[in-house]
């Protein structure tokens, strides 16, 4: 009962909501069905080169439906040195920041990189998934987070499905042994793959994460990834952990 009411008040979101923008419609469509769903925010995977254009058209639907709208870029670097130019090209264009790592050079240098938000892996080759103790502990220092797309789990069918799910128990148990935050998200890159956020929720004894867990890792953790990152992004900001408490003539008072 007391977990029921909890689960009504928590501010739900999906970080990765994939629809393709230039699908005007099933763009719409998607962030009103969240909506509907029950999310209050949603996080939306922009173009790295015309990020302002997207960022307006999708700012104004989100408002029309009542949602938060948070903007995010998904990396797909294919070596550091491409990591490390889209980084600084890129940190203060967009809320979040999430790194696909398709090698072990790559996700280890997104773990130790202050500028990285979300290490997220292949669901689709296990061998690439570099998500092991060293990866968490580098992550842990930095407080980037672990992201799980669920919609794999949706389409996936026999072994690769079950090579998935055995996966994600070893990283899951690694990042909670390391205190990294996990993130689930839809990954949802068409209506018939979004869930209710207990929906989503509930597949997470899939991976031994626990009912209370799984509602953070869709509430709690991105809210509060999106909140650091905020205070991080606003005139307000200096360096990692020093902010302007007052400015000019205030400054007497």
């Amino acid at each position: 009962m007391q977990r029921a009411r909890d689960a009504a008040l928590k501010f739900f979101i999906d970080l990765h909501l994939c629809p393709s923008l230039e699908d005007q419609k099933e763009t719409e469509l998607m962030i009103r069905k969240s909506a509907e769903l029950g999310y209050r925010a949603v996080g939306i995977p922009l173009p790295k080169e015309n990020y302002k254009d997207a960022t307006e058209r999708i700012s104004e639907i989100c408002d029309k439906t009542g949602l938060d709208f948070i903007s995010r870029i998904d990396l797909e670097p294919s070596n550091t040195a491409e990591l490390l130019n889209d980084l600084r090209r890129l940190r203060r264009k967009v809320e979040v920041i999430s790194v696909k790592c398709m090698s072990k050079s790559v996700a280890r240098q997104a773990a130790k990189d202050h500028r990285v938000d979300i290490l997220s892996f292949s669901p689709l080759d296990v061998r690439k998934r570099f998500f092991d103790l060293a990866e968490a502990e580098l992550a842990s220092k930095t407080q980037v987070s672990f992201e799980i797309d669920m919609a794999p789990l949706l389409y996936l069918q026999g072994y690769r499905r079950i090579r998935l799910i055995s996966k994600l128990r070893e990283e899951v148990y690694i990042a909670k042994k390391r205190d990294v935050s996990i993130i689930i998200s839809s990954g949802a890159s068409e209506p018939k793959l979004l869930r209710k956020p207990k929906d989503l929720a509930s597949l997470g004894y899939l991976f031994e994460l626990d009912p209370d867990n799984a509602e953070k890792a869709l509430s709690d953790n991105p809210r509060e990834l999106i909140e650091r990152n905020r205070r991080k992004l606003s005139s307000n900001h200096v360096a990692p952990g020093i902010y302007v408490v007052r400015r000019g003539k205030d400054c007497l008072s």
